[in-house]
């Protein structure tokens, strides 16, 4: 496996995460606004990763990653999630705490060290925040969710991850009770915003905006 600088990994991790959202090509004016940087640096990291034969990049006509490139990307989220779920689990670090840590830790490429801590954690499927960690050969487990904010009044579910990993939203989501494995069913919807009313766990009703609701992934349960 190649041996990349952090800032080549990061961008083929920001890659990686817009191709997610259904794309097929990534723009460099997208990946300038999720790695805060000005289009021409990231073009020429572009013209780097394409030489290294990890994305396939011809200018103005976007972005996609190679097979090798995909499998790097994937190599470097799992550090990332492994890393994650060992400053909640071990270190007791609340979820709004491990960003920045997590992104210094995952540059560390020893993959005998990826495997004693993945075994060390019981081999986990999630990170703190509900999304898949790949496994060594990159596969990743996937759970049925929808978002919070496309269910019905009467409807049942339990969140299991959140879009949004700020540290404000994470904050915000604690301090209103909102928490991976929670169970929530939809009280009432509201015509005017969107807003939605939620009886969490069976005990607390609170109200949600849409943009928080939007940032919430849920997957159906029974009423």
């Amino acid at each position: 496996m190649q041996k990349l600088t952090a800032a080549e990994e990061n961008y083929l991790k920001a890659i990686y995460r817009l191709l997610e959202e259904d794309l097929e090509k990534v723009s460099t004016n997208e990946i300038a606004a999720l790695i805060q940087t000005k289009a021409a640096s990231v073009s020429d990291m572009l013209r780097k990763l394409a030489e290294k034969g990890l994305i396939d990049y011809k200018k103005y006509r976007g972005v996609s990653l190679t097979e090798p490139g995909r499998k790097m990307a994937l190599h470097i989220i799992r550090r990332n999630r492994l890393w994650e779920v060992f400053l909640v689990e071990k270190l007791k670090f609340s979820w709004d705490e491990i960003g920045n840590i997590a992104e210094e830790l995952e540059h560390v490429n020893a993959p005998l060290l990826v495997r004693r801590l993945d075994e060390y954690l019981g081999f986990p499927k999630f990170d703190p925040h509900g999304d898949p960690i790949p496994d060594e050969f990159g596969e990743l487990s996937s759970k049925p969710r929808v978002h919070l904010e496309a269910l019905s009044p009467g409807q049942a579910a339990k969140i299991v991850a959140v879009n949004n990993s700020s540290a404000a939203f994470l904050k915000y989501l604690d301090k209103v009770g909102i928490y991976i494995g929670a169970r929530v069913i939809v009280l009432d919807q509201i015509e005017f915003d969107g807003s939605l009313e939620l009886l969490i766990d069976g005990q607390k009703t609170l109200h949600v905006s849409r943009e928080v609701s939007a940032n919430i992934l849920v997957m159906l349960q029974p009423s």
